[in-house]
């Protein structure tokens, strides 16, 4: 969910130029749930000290990873004080002021990568565009593949689903309206307290791309993957 060292690179220093062209210093705190020592937090520390080491000094981004600034609801709230400048965000996070943004993780839309791709190329700039006018400059949307059902017992079918506890990302009405549309049962939990969630039994099953879900150390807690390309994900740094 997060985007390339070089994109980030790139991104941030035109970005930072543009901003302090003027300023001895500036510095640009972001915060993301990634987990620190994941090779996600290794590239965008690499990140920084190469925007660090281009302009001399001048410009320093500073990373707040694991979660530590709270969930994106927190994170927005310190970005709207100045606390933070940007944060790792998921589209949820800004569904409220821009429900657009929700359009691709929209349950069974796409049935594969290249599906998703073809319809990225024709709305991302678009995207983009809506994320502005909503106050947010994003510097692209970061695939994080498609989400699988991750759970403890085995889920065959709609049957299997029935009785159990479904977690939804926070802000997520999309996907939490398709939950009770399938009589089943949705859980609300920001990101930052699905570990949690899991480990005492609060939710049962979890949605997310398994590559995630390795990296947020979910997958200790969970038996069984049901390979269905049940949603796309995708997540933003935007400041």
């Amino acid at each position: 969910m997060t985007i390339s060292s070089n994109r980030i690179v790139l991104a941030l220093l035109v970005t930072a130029m543009s901003c302090c062209a003027t300023a001895d210093a500036a510095t640009f705190k972001i915060a993301t749930v990634t987990p620190e020592g994941s090779q996600w937090m290794k590239d965008m520390r690499a990140g920084a000290a190469e925007i660090k080491e281009r302009t001399e000094g001048r410009v320093q981004i500073k990373y707040f990873g694991s979660g530590i600034m709270g969930n994106d609801k927190k994170v927005l709230g310190q970005i709207r004080i100045g606390r933070l400048q940007g944060g790792a965000l998921t589209p949820s996070a800004l569904g409220s002021r821009y429900p657009d943004i929700n359009l691709y993780g929209m349950p069974l839309v796409f049935d594969s990568e290249e599906e998703a791709a073809y319809v990225r190329k024709r709305l991302d700039e678009r995207l983009g565009a809506g994320l502005e006018d909503a106050g947010f400059v994003t510097f692209g949307f970061a695939a994080g593949g498609f989400a699988n059902i991750l759970s403890n017992t085995p889920v065959r079918g709609l049957a299997d689903l029935k009785g159990k506890r479904v977690w939804v990302l926070e802000g997520d009405t999309i996907s939490y309206a398709s939950m009770e549309a399938l009589s089943l049962s949705p859980v609300t939990l920001p990101l930052t307290d699905v570990l949690m969630g899991l480990q005492t039994g609060l939710i049962d099953i979890v949605a997310i791309p398994p590559i995630v879900a390795l990296v947020l150390q979910w997958h200790t807690k969970i038996k069984y993957i049901t390979e269905l390309p049940l949603a796309y994900s995708l997540g933003f740094m935007a400041i």
